[in-house]
């Protein structure tokens, strides 16, 4: 895994351009991380960061929604982005001749939105609807209830809002929300793939120098007390969800709890899959992942099983995230090690992957971390140290949420 040079320019208005080039190749892939997502939506009118990121396409600079769409797609552009907890994110993957041109476009869409009232309703249907889809996918809404169960504040929002928040929602308080949270003060542009830096600093300088102001300051995560929560839904199945705290990016031990969490969770052979699936038969998908947000880490773990064994099966599933902190085997770790480094060298020959992460990581950290840092942070982990910080921070505290026709009457696993 080679080591690439990371550019990294702050304008004097606040906003971070980070850019990595990726040889051999003739695309790239940019994201704006602009600091207005769900966690800062105005009180009352939680799905705001959603209806304002639909309409900012519906037309900017001059252009009305079908010209804008054709210009994108002139550019063969491949778009992504939404509104997301801490973010909302704007971008995609082109040619990297049609970089400084897409950017051009991008200047508009974020600064000069059109936000035409004529299609404010439109906007906030489609927001409805994607609100109404969590009734008929019942892991997702588990993982929302778990997130508002974990984070009791603004950090356990879902950028989907709510029903009464869309519906406080006018075609002027978007606006409104667009002058006070569409600022460049603490926004990020990565850049990765094929890119000449002089000309692209420049046309950044160009494009986004003179834009002024800060938004909100977003809140700090806060979690609530653990313990146990029943959402109650007419299905066949019963989804269960755990939360509980561990280090996040940047953090001491970070690492070894990423490791901790790919033993129990890097694919067939590892611990939920074995013992809570194929040994006992418990559950038709079981899964862990390790998150952060800026200022916490914290762990997730999902299964799906009967109704009838859903007891049996949060123990055990609970069980297994406990017995971690006893050790892990070289073997475990070395299977561990070589799935995370396999991802990483797939998301390091991805533009859009790794866009996306060096954006993260300028966030998260206020740097970004080269492939190689991350490699040899990840080949110094040992199944010692593993477990010296599981001793002195054991999984514990657990946020527990089941979903689905039965509550648990006898829930002895939070603690």
């Amino acid at each position: 895994m080679s080591q690439t040079e990371i550019y990294t320019q702050h304008l004097p208005n606040g906003l971070t351009l980070v850019a990595e080039p990726i040889h051999g190749i003739r695309s790239a892939a940019f994201q704006f991380l602009i600091p207005a997502g769900a966690a800062t939506d105005p009180e009352g009118q939680e799905g705001a960061s959603t209806v304002l990121e639909g309409l900012s396409y519906r037309g900017a600079g001059g252009k009305d929604t079908r010209a804008l769409s054709d210009a994108l797609d002139g550019l063969g552009l491949q778009r992504s982005g939404g509104a997301e907890l801490e973010h909302t994110s704007f971008g995609g993957a082109l040619l990297a001749d049609d970089l400084v041109r897409a950017l051009e476009l991008y200047a508009d869409i974020l600064r000069r939105p059109a936000l035409p009232v004529a299609e404010f309703e439109q906007e906030r249907e489609l927001a409805y609807q994607r609100l109404a889809r969590l009734e008929d996918s019942p892991a997702e809404k588990l993982f929302v209830e778990l997130r508002r169960t974990y984070f009791p504040g603004p950090h356990g929002r879902t950028a989907l809002g709510t029903r009464e928040g869309l519906a406080a929602l006018s075609a002027e308080s978007v606006r409104q929300d667009h002058a006070r949270r569409y600022r460049p003060h603490g926004a990020i542009l990565s850049v990765a793939g094929a890119f000449h830096w002089e000309p692209l600093r420049e046309a950044v300088h160009r494009l986004f120098g003179d834009w002024e102001g800060a938004g909100p300051a977003a809140p700090a995560p806060a979690t609530g007390r653990p313990g146990y929560r029943h959402v109650p839904q007419a299905t066949s199945q019963e989804q269960i969800g755990v939360a509980y705290p561990t280090a996040g990016l940047g953090s001491e031990g970070y690492y070894e709890a990423r490791m901790a969490v790919e033993v129990l969770s890097g694919g067939m052979a590892a611990r939920l899959f074995t013992e809570v699936r194929e040994k006992r038969g418990l559950v038709y998908s079981v899964r862990a992942v390790q998150q952060s947000v800026k200022g916490a880490g914290f762990i997730l773990a999902y299964a799906g099983t009967t109704p009838e064994r859903c007891k049996e099966t949060v123990d055990v599933l609970v069980g297994e995230l406990r017995r971690v902190a006893e050790g892990v085997t070289d073997d475990e770790l070395a299977r561990a090690r070589t799935g995370l480094l396999s991802a990483l060298i797939m998301q390091g020959e991805s533009t859009r992957a790794r866009a996306g992460a060096l954006g993260r990581d300028q966030y998260l950290l206020g740097r970004v971390r080269s492939l190689s840092e991350i490699r040899q942070a990840v080949e110094q982990v040992t199944s010692e140290s593993i477990y010296l910080y599981l001793r002195d921070h054991p999984p514990s505290d657990f946020t527990v949420v089941t979903l689905g026709p039965r509550e648990l009457e006898v829930l002895g696993a939070e603690r």
